[in-house]
């Protein structure tokens, strides 16, 4: 049986949001970013690194829409990154210096340092090979090519168009037949159909132990955002007393993506970009609503973005912006679960690594790369 979880409104608004990772969590603030992992061995690594200057954005990357693109394609490329640094810093202490045998710790560690400190945790243990690696990790973080971060951000764009566009256009075309004879009917049917891809996926990955995990510390990070919007102080004590679900979570921003595309599609004049084309085969014309889909999403992304950011976000009492959040809230029991202490440490140590930085006012010496 689940904990009694709070479900009030914040009292305060906090500018932190994170991400869970692979066996951690990673926080961001305005100007860095950290990130906190327990290795094999259950000791927890926890490091920050900076954000490009603020003043340095564009002016036209601030402006409404556009910024929603801008912020999306930063996140995912700093996600892409997180992910890629907490399973090197996971898979420490996997093979035993004596052979390949995995020794994986039995209980959580801590080190010496406080959680939330900027440098590793595993400074504090003695001289290893092991530890050889967790420094030789840090120190050549950077790094993750560009080309590298790039070729993998593709590489889910594809995966996603094809689930999520490509394949739900396909369907709804053999369903229902050419888009621009029951256009109402056609956008209804394709946007339940990606909806339901969304569900199917994150139902089949939430099948293994491994993601079962990361949703645990997806969990930990709302969790810990909630006790600290609340402005009680950071132990995972406290931060058990929160619900999982967060108005500003990732996954309400993803059905609100759906949401928006059915409307926006629906109101695009297909019937007469048919004529105007000399379309009549139903294949070819869906090629070219594909088309028109791909060319809409950054329109789509930065609708929902005003409406999940900078509308809901910045009004989480509005009793209007729960109503309309509420569907979000509820895909996030999907994506969330309840996490153990261990996990929030890492969760608070993030935050406080965050936090710590910015109190301290420390500028970025250098843009990470790729962000």
């Amino acid at each position: 049986m689940s904990k009694p979880i709070s479900t009030e409104p914040p009292c305060g608004y906090t500018h932190i949001g994170g991400q869970a990772l692979i066996e951690g969590v990673m926080m961001r603030g305005k100007n860095n970013w950290a990130l906190s992992v327990r290795d094999a061995r259950g000791v927890l690594h926890t490091e920050d690194y900076p954000l490009p200057p603020a003043e340095n954005t564009p002016a036209w990357q601030r402006w409404p829409l556009v910024r929603g693109v801008v912020s999306l394609v930063s996140s995912l490329t700093l996600g892409i990154r997180a992910l890629t640094v907490s399973a090197n810093l996971a898979s420490i202490g996997m093979e035993s210096p004596e052979g390949p045998e995995t020794a994986p710790a039995q209980h959580p560690q801590q080190s010496d340092e406080e959680p939330g400190e900027a440098a590793a945790s595993s400074a504090d243990i003695p001289d290893t090979p092991i530890d050889e690696e967790a420094q030789a990790l840090k120190d050549s973080e950077g790094e993750l090519s560009k080309g590298a971060m790039i070729a993998a951000i593709l590489v889910a764009l594809v995966m996603a168009v094809l689930l999520f566009i490509v394949a739900p256009a396909v369907i709804a075309n053999l369903v229902v037949g050419s888009a621009d004879r029951h256009v109402l009917l056609w956008n209804l049917v394709d946007g339940l159909l990606r909806v339901l891809a969304f569900f199917a996926y994150v139902l089949i990955i939430g099948r293994t132990p491994d993601i079962r995990r990361v949703f645990s510390y997806h969990g930990a990070e709302h969790k810990t955002i909630h006790c600290l919007e609340h402005g009680e102080e950071l132990t995972p004590a406290n931060a058990q007393k929160y619900t999982t679900l967060h108005i500003r979570c990732g996954t309400a921003f993803l059905l609100m993506v759906m949401v928006v595309a059915i409307l926006i599609y629906t109101i695009v004049p297909i019937r007469l970009i048919a004529t105007q084309l000399g379309i009549t085969n139903s294949w070819l014309l869906l090629l070219v609503v594909i088309a028109i889909r791909l060319l809409f999403l950054p329109v789509i992304a930065g609708i929902s973005y005003e409406i999940t950011v900078k509308w809901a976000g910045n009004h989480e009492n509005n009793p209007l912006v729960r109503a309309i959040m509420w569907p979000g809230l509820q895909m996030q029991r999907l994506t969330t679960a309840e996490p153990t202490d261990d996990m929030l440490e890492a969760a608070i140590a993030a935050t406080k690594a965050v936090q710590a930085a910015e109190a301290a006012g420390v500028a970025p010496k250098a843009a990470s790369p790729g962000v």
